[in-house]
């Protein structure tokens, strides 16, 4: 007689296999309740909800304008945009996973956690313990893959910064010393008074020996002097975007990383082999070990060596798409920019601005996000 424990293993591993079997013919599920931007179909597969839709669209287009998960919470909030699970309150945490969730580009990471006891039915991260399956256009997607790369760019670079990302930060991690190449960092200057006022200045300036000299720079003539840069920058669109046109062919050509990347692969493939053909020889005729040895590791050292150049070229190319994805946004903001502005415009600074860079009072460089400078 099956007992009840027994029945309730049995209940639970045909469950699991089911899950797995659906992973593996790359069937998505989602937990439509709590999951914003999509309802399930008469299919059982997701279907863009597109009311939700423009929820998650707004969240992404808010942090690549520079906000912050903070931030993009605050406003949602104070919007009175229902969170998933039907909360008023946005946090912070429920941003950063929809920021980074692959489900939104339409893609899908299946079997990211699995159940560890079948009477608790407790969970656990998925590290390596069983299969995970990677399925690509697995269902319609909310945002583009190349604006899904590169919020997951932004978001490495942000976690690099110096300077926390936050309001004050728009400008402080952005600013450069052009002495020693530091950022700079923000100061409150009479902080309990009525001329209270942030000031940015190099972060090593009172450090070590060799102090920096540049000057320190306020918001006010930060933003006045963006303005300035920027109708310098809206007068030469037209040159500028008829350079890009010439050039972005050359610059952002990765057919030869292509062909290493595919030769580094093969690479990995025939060493593999070889490997695996050694370690059955040795299973099935008396090899001299330290011969055996020596061929062993020779051919794992030769295997790590492609592995690394394969993943070094890969990270490579992804930056090159980045960087391309980043500047054709730019131009694309550029193009829409008919007329010349007359006052700070947050959106605009966080679209075209790249860097600032502070020689002198005199002497301040904006760099912006194709290259050109003023």
């Amino acid at each position: 007689m099956v007992t009840a424990q027994e029945e309730s293993r049995s209940i639970s591993e045909n469950v699991t296999w089911g899950q797995r079997k659906r992973f593996a013919d790359g069937k998505v599920s989602l937990p439509y309740s709590r999951f914003l931007g999509y309802d399930r179909s008469e299919d059982g597969l997701p279907q863009i909800n597109e009311e939700e839709a423009k929820i998650v669209r707004l969240i992404y287009r808010l942090f690549l304008e520079g906000q912050t998960p903070h931030s993009i919470a605050k406003h949602l909030t104070e919007q009175g945009l229902t969170s998933p699970g039907e909360k008023e309150k946005w946090q912070s945490g429920t941003i950063r996973n929809i920021l980074t969730n692959e489900k939104y580009k339409g893609d899908a990471l299946l079997q990211k956690k699995y159940t560890v006891d079948f009477l608790t039915k407790k969970q656990k991260v998925n590290e390596g313990e069983v299969p995970q399956y990677y399925v690509e256009n697995s269902h319609p997607a909310i945002i583009p893959s190349d604006v899904f790369d590169m919020v997951q760019d932004e978001m490495k670079q942000r976690k690099t910064m110096k300077n926390r990302h936050s309001s004050v930060g728009m400008f402080s991690s952005k600013i450069v010393c052009g002495e020693c190449g530091g950022l700079y960092g923000s100061k409150v200057w009479h902080s309990n008074s009525k001329y209270r006022r942030v000031i940015f200045q190099c972060n090593n300036k009172f450090k070590g020996v060799d102090k920096c000299k540049t000057p320190h720079v306020t918001e006010d003539n930060i933003k006045k002097l963006f303005v300035t840069a920027v109708n310098k920058l809206i007068s030469n669109k037209d040159e500028i975007l008829e350079n890009f046109e010439v050039i972005k062919h050359t610059i952002f050509d990765v057919t030869a990383l292509e062909t290493e990347h595919s030769e580094m692969k093969e690479e990995m493939s025939v060493v593999a082999g070889l490997i695996q053909k050694c370690v059955n020889e040795n299973a099935q005729t008396r090899l001299d070990q330290k011969e055996y040895k020596q061929r062993y590791e020779g051919l794992v050292s030769r295997f790590e060596v492609a592995k690394a150049r394969f993943n070094e070229i890969g990270e490579h190319q992804q930056k090159i798409k980045v960087r391309r994805e980043r500047v054709e946004a730019f131009l694309c903001r550029l193009k829409e920019q008919d007329e010349l502005i007359a006052e700070f415009d947050e959106r605009l600074w966080h679209t075209l601005v790249e860097t600032v860079t502070v020689f002198s009072e005199e002497d301040i460089w904006f760099t912006f996000k194709d290259g050109s400078e003023f």
